[in-house]
């Protein structure tokens, strides 16, 4: 591996384009467009305000920047510097903006959830939609761009609308089974529309684009429910991650769970379940003439295989006082190939399990010394790659797992990371600086 120089950036706004080609980062009030391959600025804009979200038009040629503070968006051409765009909601405040498939509208919410907003950066048009649900996860577009689901609280019930994305007209609006809805995600294939309930039940429902219920899912009533759901890239699984520590997964045939991968606090560790643990590992530096003392000593870690019957886990005890308790997988995705799942489990944070989709069991676990940050799939095949806030990246593949120490002299924690499109390199983020991680095969 190699690794480029650090830069600064602010607050982890860093953000590759979809086409690869540049890397934008803001530094305070400044946005920052570089060269991916030689990290050479080839643009610098100057904002309103503090930036606090940079997000990239999915042809690449646009960078939104937010300032909520003074409730704007700054829009940035690449082809054309010298050309500006600005959205101000006014009074009506921000919490929101994104951009829609097309790249030529920008989507923003007002404060309290009022409205949503669609503004055009063609013709300069505004359209409003009312009644947008405050929620995580209430927009989503299908992959071809077509269509956009929007969720929505009218007269204290769930509703959803579907808008065609090229004329922004209403296609279809009802209501839903939910109580509180909490999210909503299209299949991969755009043709189904899945929507769950919030934690405080089980309730997994999945809709037709005209509207018509499939098919409804509840493992269970009376306790704690999902706390995080996917999409397999085929469609053809959905992942649902729940408070009681079991992570399900519905087929798309009959809409049933297919299996139920638990994560025990102590793992009999079976013949096919390879279990990587780090493992620290000190070394002796020779003396140094500036310091007669004596020797120091450097702490290095591996990963080595567990070759115990049974490995036990750290697990975070409850304070059955406190809302929104730490339990149960809140990460989960699936491999670009769909042939694995990983998932991190809150109440067990420092390990991450793998489970094989083919063959229904688990293939390996992760067990790290610190708390585990951010995971990422290599969007090219079954590799992943995941941090924990110190200076080491940690990589595992059905190959095998390693450690890899960023060779910075200064306190470069890896806090969060991103791959580049084609898989070979990652972007390295610690709270204010970032670095390029080249792979080599």
């Amino acid at each position: 591996m190699d690794f480029s120089d650090l830069f600064k950036q602010s607050n982890q706004l860093c953000s590759l384009s979809h086409n690869g080609l540049h890397l934008a980062n803001a530094v305070q009030y400044k946005l920052v467009v570089r060269d991916y391959k030689t990290l050479q600025i080839v643009n610098l804009f100057t904002n309103l305000d503090a930036i606090n979200a940079i997000e990239w038009s999915h042809d690449s040629q646009f960078v939104m920047c937010v300032l909520k503070k003074r409730g704007l968006v700054q829009v940035w051409s690449l082809e054309e510097p010298d050309w500006t765009c600005k959205i101000d909601e006014g009074s009506a405040g921000l919490v929101m903006s994104r951009w829609s498939p097309d790249s030529r509208h920008i989507l923003t919410t007002s404060e309290f959830h009022l409205r949503m907003t669609v503004w055009s950066l063609t013709d300069k048009s505004v359209s409003y939609i009312k009644y947008p649900k405050d929620c995580l996860h209430g927009v989503d577009f299908t992959q071809n761009g077509k269509y956009m689901a929007l969720a929505e609280r009218r007269d204290c019930k769930d509703c959803i609308s579907i808008f065609t994305c090229n004329t922004w007209q209403l296609l279809k609006h009802f209501e839903l089974e939910t109580d509180d809805l909490a999210g909503l995600k299209w299949s991969p294939d755009g043709e189904v529309l899945c929507v769950w309930e919030s934690s405080l039940s089980y309730k997994v429902l999945l809709y037709s684009i005209d509207g018509r219920l499939i098919s409804s899912y509840s493992a269970y009533e009376h306790a704690l429910g999902i706390k995080s759901l996917c999409w397999s890239p085929s469609g053809q699984f959905v992942a649902v991650g729940s408070h009681d520590q079991l992570l399900r997964v519905l087929n798309h045939m009959t809409w049933r769970c297919v299996t139920a991968f638990c994560h025990p606090v102590k793992l009999e560790r079976k013949k096919k379940i390879v279990v990587y643990k780090e493992c620290e590992e000190i070394r002796r530096e020779p003396t140094d003439e500036r310091f007669p003392s004596g020797p120091f000593f450097n702490t290095m870690t591996k990963y080595e295989i567990a070759k115990d019957d049974t490995v036990c886990l750290t697990d975070i005890k409850l304070d059955p006082k406190k809302a929104n308790p730490k339990v149960g997988p809140s990460q989960i995705s699936f491999s670009p190939d769909n042939r694995y799942i990983f998932s991190r489990n809150d109440n067990m944070p420092n390990a991450l399990w793998l489970w094989d989709v083919e063959n229904i069991c688990q293939s390996a676990l992760l067990v790290n010394i610190s708390t585990i940050k951010c995971v990422r799939w290599d969007p090219t095949q079954s590799r992943l790659a995941l941090c924990t806030g110190n200076k080491k990246v940690y990589m595992w593949s059905p190959s095998g797992a390693l450690i890899v120490e960023v060779p910075i002299e200064t306190d470069f924690c890896v806090s969060s990371l991103e791959w580049q499109r084609d898989g070979k390199s990652l972007l390295l983020m610690s709270k204010d600086e970032m670095c390029v991680c080249y792979l080599q095969e």
